[in-house]
């Protein structure tokens, strides 16, 4: 077993990683935006706007709701879901505050392909840098 699974994290730092790993699929971003866009869709309304079967929909609906981004009601045999606003100030707190600590000096962001370890060999100053060569043509592999 992990260190990490013996760590008790403080409820904020626990709540940010849940939601954090709900938004790690670009569906749930999409139904995330879709819900932002106009509150109190059902399953249906999301399918028609996202190509993909209403199963699966529903399951990150359902993981969305895990993570208390969405709200679920019921009306009727309906099921309406809407955003969980509490929890996106949480998480857009957390942003806010992350951002704003941090400093990049604009010598560095200059030089953020440069690489930061030493290089042996003759031809080491070559490697100083990524480059990348967009004109260059890539050999291709006869199949």
């Amino acid at each position: 077993m992990g260190i990490t699974k013996d760590l008790k994290f403080d409820i904020e730092t626990e709540a940010i990683g849940k939601i954090c790993k709900a938004l790690g699929h670009p569906t749930r971003i999409q139904i995330m935006t879709l819900l932002w866009r106009k509150d109190n869709r059902t399953c249906g309304e999301i399918v028609d706007l996202i190509p993909l079967a209403q199963s699966t929909i529903s399951k990150h609906l359902l993981e969305l709701k895990k993570a208390n981004l969405v709200e679920v009601k019921y009306e009727g045999k309906k099921t309406i879901y809407s955003i969980e606003v509490d929890n996106i100030e949480v998480l857009k707190r957390y942003v806010s505050n992350y951002l704003s600590t941090i400093e990049i000096s604009e010598q560095d962001k200059e030089t953020v392909l440069t690489t930061k370890r030493k290089m042996r060999g003759r031809n080491r100053h070559l490697k100083q840098y990524n480059y990348q060569f967009p004109e260059k043509k890539v050999k291709q592999i006869a199949v």
